[in-house]
């Protein structure tokens, strides 16, 4: 299916329709699986024969899923994992040892500074953490022994955009990975291998799913750096993805472009609104020409994607109480929903994040966060009046 359109992959692709001849996707919620020998079961354990083996690693809902986000991606290879966190510790561990170093930006998910920093330390990994924006801070933390580059473009939850190119550059000059965590403009906006990504992950409980039914992750590449590094650590070590939550997933890529582009127009248009009002300090959107990034997402996604982060004019106190007033908007944590939410990034998503940290990350104690969903714009837009009017 290499020749059609990604709205048709995200449909049709990946599926191999069974002897029932169903029209939409099976389920197979079982823990393993019949052979018709012994000499087939250990065809099968000893890599001989390609078949299904036990659902840790081999289930063929979850391969349906991974086959359709690699066709997506442009990539050969996926390994579906329980989570966005596991598909991360997956790649780390399975491509890493002891004495290598990574690179990372400092415009991370809270979770995933404390992975490395907190336990990857503990096996012998060092993180340098720099600029997301700063090409020159990347290169000048490049050390003999770095193994790989990591971002997140757009961040969470400023929106800082990278120049996967640039860093593209830089990582095959000095023979590092250039890792990518595309989830928040899954591959509808943005697809990082074609700008020279290694690696694309996901947290598949975000805009993937889009309806905050499931927890799960993706690692998407060449079959040489995903099969054996990656899908090895995870048949070793578990962290699985569930056939449920892949069928769910599966029907979930199937809405993507659709709503993807649903949650850019009224991202862009709320986006705009808080630009406006006079309780808003700041506005943070790729899509809007005051981002300091304009230029470069112009060029490498096809839309600002459907996050919208700002400062009001005040302190925490301010923040959540425009938060608090808020009536429809739910006040939550995840992101990439159907339903808009609303979060205070420095006392929920990066509260693990030590301060100094945080501040140099510019998530600063006045900044709030919104996931915009598919609801009335118009009543989004009401919904944050209730608590920015008060400010003013």
């Amino acid at each position: 299916m290499d020749n059609f359109e990604i709205e048709t992959l995200a449909i049709r692709a990946g599926y191999d329709q069974t002897a029932e001849q169903e029209n939409s996707e099976a389920i197979f919620p079982t823990s393993s699986f019949r052979y018709e020998s012994a000499a087939q079961a250990a065809a099968r354990f000893s890599g001989e024969e390609e078949g299904n083996i036990y659902s840790r690693f081999t289930n063929p809902t979850v391969r349906a899923f991974e086959k359709r986000l690699a066709l997506m991606e442009g990539g050969e290879s996926c390994v579906g994992t329980a989570s966005g966190m596991s598909a991360i510790l997956s790649t780390f561990m399975g491509l890493c040892q002891a004495g290598d170093h990574i690179v990372s930006s400092q415009s991370i998910f809270g979770t995933t500074k404390v992975l490395f920093t907190k336990y990857l330390a503990k096996f012998g990994v060092e993180v340098t953490f720099v600029s997301q924006t700063n090409i020159a801070e990347w290169q000048s933390a490049i050390q003999e022994n770095t193994k790989a580059f990591f971002l997140e473009t757009p961040s969470n939850p400023l929106t800082e955009v990278a120049d996967l190119s640039a860093l593209s550059a830089l990582a095959k000059a000095n023979a590092c990975l250039l890792i990518v965590d595309n989830c928040f403009c899954t591959p509808v906006l943005q697809r990082p291998l074609e700008q020279g990504a290694d690696i694309i992950i996901h947290s598949a409980t975000k805009f993937i799913d889009g309806q905050g039914r499931g927890i799960g992750g993706a690692v998407v590449g060449s079959a040489e750096l995903i099969e054996e590094p990656v899908r090895g650590f995870m048949r070793t070590a578990g962290p699985t993805m569930s056939a449920f939550n892949a069928w769910m997933f599966l029907k979930g890529l199937e809405t993507l472009p659709v709503r993807m582009r649903a949650h850019c127009e009224s991202a862009r248009e709320l986006a705009l609104w808080l630009t406006n009002h006079s309780a808003v300090e700041s506005v943070f959107y790729p899509g809007l020409e005051s981002h300091p990034q304009f230029e470069l997402a112009q060029k490498q996604q096809s839309a600002g994607g459907g996050l919208v982060s700002f400062k009001v004019k005040g302190s925490t106190e301010d923040a959540w109480s425009v938060i608090d007033n808020t009536n429809m908007l739910s006040i939550t944590a995840n992101l990439g929903d159907v339903k808009t939410s609303i979060t205070h990034p420095a006392t929920t998503t990066h509260s693990r994040v030590e301060p100094e940290a945080r501040l140099q990350a510019g998530i600063t104690d006045n900044l709030i966060r919104v996931s915009v969903g598919l609801e009335s714009i118009e009543d989004i837009k009401q919904d944050l009046a209730r608590g920015l009017d008060k400010l003013v």
